[in-house]
């Protein structure tokens, strides 16, 4: 692996040289208050300070926020249930760092099933997330952060309310939130009945071209609905009906096309962070960037 910048090293060495454990990993990291949070109410924090050694990867708190505070607040008040099934989800037995992993190889994790890593020049995924930042040593183990929470395919994150409330309590939507109001699809996407969303973050939005944004917000009940029913489809569309190469007619008329392989999943190429946040009248994913029409 020669993809480490001597920066990126710099920012690990003493970061690690800090670190006795991948829990002291976690609690001293400021952009990780919510898995410690989660660890601690699991009763985890003392498995994983123990000899290991262990693998993490660490979501930050922009992970869980992506999934909504309902959905957090949900997983903290059962923390013996599908709370610890999800952290075990993101841990492995054993050291996997960047030493002895390579593109498409995968490790048991302590949930039972496995994290698969896809590796292309200097970008490394777990289960279709990203890793930001590699190989943080430890004690007793290996410490990798990632940009998504990775849910267990028997562990749906379930939140009480509509696909609506999911954005609207998310802090990594509030654009999206803004522009369907616009739109006049609040009533749509809060209404009975099942629909899948695909709800791209405040930074894939703020990606979009300056002029594109300004098209779209000036007709906001003719191109800017259609651009946002482009992101939904009728039905639930959950990763347990989403295979390689499916084909899904959208809201606005246009197809979604799938792809899954071992570096996650993507639709029309842009890649699904989080999975399966189900809801009352459907279920939502997490995207990186704006599906165009």
């Amino acid at each position: 692996m020669r993809f480490f910048s001597k920066f990126l090293l710099a920012f690990i060495i003493p970061f690690a040289m800090q670190a006795q454990t991948v829990v002291d990993v976690v609690v001293n990291s400021p952009d990780h208050t919510t898995l410690e949070a989660a660890v601690i109410a699991a009763d985890l924090a003392g498995t994983l300070s123990g000899e290991g050694p262990f693998t993490v990867f660490a979501p930050t708190d922009a992970a869980f926020a992506a999934i909504g505070s309902d959905a957090i607040d949900a997983l903290l008040a059962d923390p013996s249930g599908d709370l610890t099934n999800i952290l075990l989800n993101h841990v492995v037995s054993g050291v996997a760092s960047t030493s002895n992993v390579a593109d498409g190889i995968s490790v048991g994790n302590l949930y039972g099933q496995n994290i698969t890593f896809g590796i292309s020049g200097s970008t490394v995924t777990v289960n279709g997330a990203n890793v930001s930042v590699l190989d943080i040593t430890t004690d007793n183990g290996v410490v990798h952060v990632i940009d998504a929470v990775l849910i267990p395919d028997a562990v749906p994150t379930r939140v009480m309310g509509t696909i609506m409330d999911v954005v609207s309590t998310s802090p990594v939507h509030t654009t999206l939130n803004s522009l369907i109001a616009s739109a006049g699809l609040t009533d749509a996407l809060s209404a009975s009945g099942q629909m899948t969303l695909f709800a791209p973050t405040d930074d894939a939005i703020a990606a979009l071209p300056a002029d594109v944004v300004a098209s779209l917000t000036s007709d906001p009940t003719g191109a800017l609905a259609n651009v946002l029913l482009y992101h939904a489809v009728s039905g639930v569309a959950s990763t347990d009906n989403i295979t390689d190469g499916l084909t899904i007619g959208s809201l606005q008329g246009g197809n979604l096309t799938f792809a899954a392989n071992a570096d996650g999943v993507t639709v029309n190429g842009i890649n699904i962070s989080t999975f399966d946040i189900f809801t009352d009248n459907g279920v939502v994913h997490v995207i990186d960037a704006v599906l165009v029409p």
